[in-house]
């Protein structure tokens, strides 16, 4: 008897429905940092491990859907939702980029899948950098997607949007202490998304959205603003690999581009969409020659470590 269950591949239900090309997830407590959802793909045996970090306003399925099985043909692939998107850690901490590379340095370490191919788009990529330059032992390399070193150069740019977001977010924050206005939302929430099992994209898409903590949310969304590696982004020491989506409105090629330019021996590999171009069946190419390209030079890198001792003696 057929399940009717969302399952990877795209493939169409009895009834024409189309199931969710995405695998499913698993909850991981991470000890004193909190419970994440995961989403695994392709096998622990392969040679090289991706750890996939998705956006702002997105999660682990919706930024990564189209990807999991493609880059499951060549490695172990491994995603998780950030704190306050989707079933990311909730916590009545601020938000800080800072804490989200600690929670996926936590969750290698808790899966003994490092060091790993450390993949971020947008907000994701840099979170990627600080991974890299708060825990480099758990980085081997980097590709970085739609991405820059800071989306807002200026001083005033990021006080203003900064600020913006910082205070709608203090306002939910203090909405939320009348517990006659919160705790019926949160059961009507619960109630909704238990109803029935998402059995369409679109259905199983709203349903992902509305499980984001929109406090967190506005909270990342400042504290991207305020996002600045250009002192240090030079010192990244691993291969790395970074997509230009060069019709991005979002974060202007010529920021991505500029990225590249700051690490020693970046490859840049263009796809000619915008911001989203995650969601269209193109990236998933590109993101993989990205990764295969990566791991090949970590490998490179790691056959002439070992044979340097032989060559002294």
């Amino acid at each position: 008897m057929a399940s009717s269950r969302p399952a990877a591949g795209g493939r169409r239900q009895s009834g024409g429905r189309r199931r969710l090309p995405l695998p499913f997830g698993r909850k991981v407590v991470l000890p004193g940092r909190g419970t994440t959802f995961v989403r695994e793909a392709g096998s622990a045996a392969a040679p090289s491990t991706v750890l996939l970090i998705h956006g702002w306003l997105a999660s682990a399925g919706l930024n990564w859907a189209p990807v999991f099985a493609p880059l499951g043909k060549h490695f172990r692939v491994i995603a998780a939702d950030l704190r306050g998107h989707g079933r990311g850690i909730r916590t009545q901490r601020r938000f800080r980029l800072e804490d989200c590379a600690d929670d996926l340095a936590a969750l290698v370490d808790d899966l003994g899948c490092g060091p790993v191919i450390a993949v971020g788009y947008s907000m994701g990529g840099l979170i990627a950098q600080l991974l890299w330059r708060r825990r480099s032992d758990v980085v081997a390399g980097l590709v970085l997607c739609s991405t820059t070193r800071t989306f807002l150069p200026g001083r005033r740019a990021r006080f203003v949007y900064g600020n913006t977001m910082n205070y709608f977010a203090s306002a939910i924050r203090v909405g939320r202490m009348a517990a006659w206005w919160y705790a019926p939302f949160r059961l009507r929430m619960a109630m909704s998304l238990g109803r029935r099992r998402p059995t369409s994209v679109p259905v199983w898409s709203a349903a992902e959205l509305r499980r984001h903590d929109m406090r967190q949310v506005l909270e990342a969304g400042y504290d991207t603003c305020q996002f600045d590696s250009r002192p240090w982004i030079g010192e990244v020491d691993v291969p790395t690999a970074v997509i230009v989506t060069t019709k991005d409105r979002a974060v202007p090629p010529a920021a991505q581009r500029q990225l590249a330019k700051s690490i020693a021996d970046a490859a840049v590999h263009e796809l000619d969409d915008d911001h989203i171009a995650f969601t269209h069946a193109h990236f998933a190419p590109v993101l993989v020659d990205a990764c295969r390209d990566v791991t090949r030079r970590v490998q490179r890198r790691a056959r002439a470590q070992r044979s340097e001792p032989r060559a002294r003696r």
